[in-house]
This record gives structure tokens, C-alpha cells and sequence, in this order.
């Protein structure tokens, strides 16, 4: 399996397809496998390249030295590692905090941006959920498919999970084949509130540069639809969709409706 040894660690990564190249970069507590209902999707027109942040699925799990920056500084470094000089960039919930991190510090490498269910730091944003916060910085009950099924019902509309167990389960194997430990998942949640803290983080989306999509689910119980119209606000070159009936994993809840979205703002001219 591929793995780059980037900014002192080492990073798992998978490319499918060819094209022009997209990065995907996943959320807290989640790995590549996030995007299992895109990237064979998005393989017909790019070259995909998915990965585990550092704290997470393959890649290595230091005890220390979490932050969105490293981060965004990570998905810079495992770019060049492969030989790709620019890419469209996609972020989902935390990985939209890396996305747009990346877009602003390194304005060179990214050609257009997309934000899923995600938001800035700092008063103007719309807090996330008390409910997930809850649920992110206390310790769920049961076993781990009952944790899965927890963090999948918040995270998707009414009822998905009740409709959709084939769905359940493949993210449940995903998560139990590849447990995240507990400090890297400390580190991984402290970087997120770092980075939700700090006011700059909404000055910077001024500088971002590439054309951008704001995507958000009207049902999102994480965090609240709200903030893509607020980065939209900030953000020069950008623009909001909210789809209906649609929560904060809207990716795996709808991927026939969220690829096509995201495919027609990346090939239009």
C-alpha cells in the first residue's frame, strides 16, 4: 500500500483514476475511506488522491504535533511527494478547516476548492451543535458498531441509519478495521478547537484566491448550515448550496446528488 514519509511522518494514500487531480481530504476520526462513495465516481473524470491524516486509519499516529496547519502542511508535502504541483482541493468538517487552510497559505497549489459541512473559527461563525460537541469530547456508550451507529445518526438526517444498513455497516468496518487511538484522536480534536478559537482563521478567507463551492445539508446536526452562507460571505470567488434533507456526512448520505454537484463546478470552465 502507498505510504510517503512527509513532514516527519509517515502518510497512506491511494490515487485512482487520471485527469486533472483532486484531493480529498476527510473529517475528525475519519480516514480516506470517508469518500468510499465518491472515489470511483470522481475517478471517471480525475486523479483522485485520498488519504488518512496523520492521527488516523495507516498513517502514523504521533502522540504530539497536531494542528490544522500541519495538517494543511501535511497534504502540501504528500502533494509534491507525489509529483503534483496543483490540484483541486476538497475538505469535508475538519478537513474543510485543512481545505481552506491549504487554499489561503498556499494559494499557488490549488486550482478550485470545495468546502463540505464545515465552517471558520472565531464570534462570527455559527457555533457548532451543543449535541456534537457532546458527543466529540465525552465518551460514547455500547460497543464500537453501537458508537458507529451513534456518530453516524448524528451526523446524518432523520432516519438514515434505520433505512440504510448497508451503509452502516460498511462505515462500521472502515472505522473498527482501523480504531483510532485515544491521544491521536485528543490531538486531532484539540488541533479542531484551535483552529474553531481563532478569529484569524476568518480573515484569512479573504486570501483565498480559487474559485470556490460551499457545500452544507440543511439537516446538518453538526454544524449548522448557516456557516456555508457565512463563508460564501468571505470567501471573493465562491458560492453556497445547501441540499435538502441532507446532514453533516451529506457525502455519504446523498452521493449521486453530491457528486454531480461537485463534478459540473470542477469542469466548468
Amino acid at each position: 500500500m502507498p505510504e510517503a514519509f512527509v513532514n516527519g511522518v509517515s502518510i497512506y494514500y491511494e490515487t485512482h483514476g487520471n485527469g486533472f487531480p483532486l484531493v480529498l481530504i476527510a473529517g475528525l476520526g475519519h480516514g480516506g475511506w470517508s469518500f468510499f462513495r465518491q472515489v470511483d465516481d470522481f475517478a471517471r473524470d480525475f486523479k483522485v488522491v485520498v488519504f488518512d491524516n496523520r492521527g488516523v486509519g495507516r498513517s502514523a499516529r504521533p502522540k504530539e504535533g497536531y494542528s490544522i496547519n500541519v495538517f494543511a502542511e501535511d497534504t502540501l508535502a504528500l502533494l509534491r511527494e507525489i509529483g503534483l504541483e496543483k490540484a483541486h482541493v476538497l475538505g469535508a468538517s475538519m478537513g474543510g478547516y485543512v481545505a481552506q487552510t491549504l487554499a489561503w497559505a498556499h494559494p499557488e497549489c490549488v486550482e478550485k476548492l470545495v468546502l463540505v459541512s464545515t465552517m471558520f473559527g472565531g464570534p462570527s461563525a455559527k457555533p457548532m451543535t451543543q449535541t456534537a460537541l457532546n458527543f466529540f469530547t465525552s465518551r460514547p456508550q455500547g460497543t464500537p458498531e453501537d458508537i458507529v451507529r451513534q456518530g453516524l445518526a448524528l451526523a446524518t438526517s432523520e432516519g438514515f441509519v434505520e433505512r440504510n444498513p448497508e451503509v452502516v455497516a460498511k462505515v462500521a468496518e472502515f472505522q473498527l478495521a482501523w480504531p483510532q487511538n485515544g491521544s491521536a484522536y485528543i490531538g486531532q480534536l484539540s488541533a479542531c478547537g484551535a483552529f474553531l478559537a481563532d478569529p484569524q482563521t476568518e480573515s484569512h478567507l479573504r486570501e483565498i484566491q480559487a474559485p470556490t463551492l460551499v457545500v452544507a445539508g440543511s439537516d446538518d446536526k453538526v454544524v449548522p448550515a448557516e456557516n456555508a452562507i457565512l463563508l460564501s460571505e468571505r470567501i471573493p470567488r465562491s458560492r453556497a448550496v445547501i441540499m435538502e434533507n441532507a446532514g453533516h456526512l451529506l457525502f455519504i448520505e446523498k452521493p449521486q446528488e453530491f457528486n454531480e454537484l461537485v463534478r459540473s463546478f470542477l469542469l466548468e470552465p
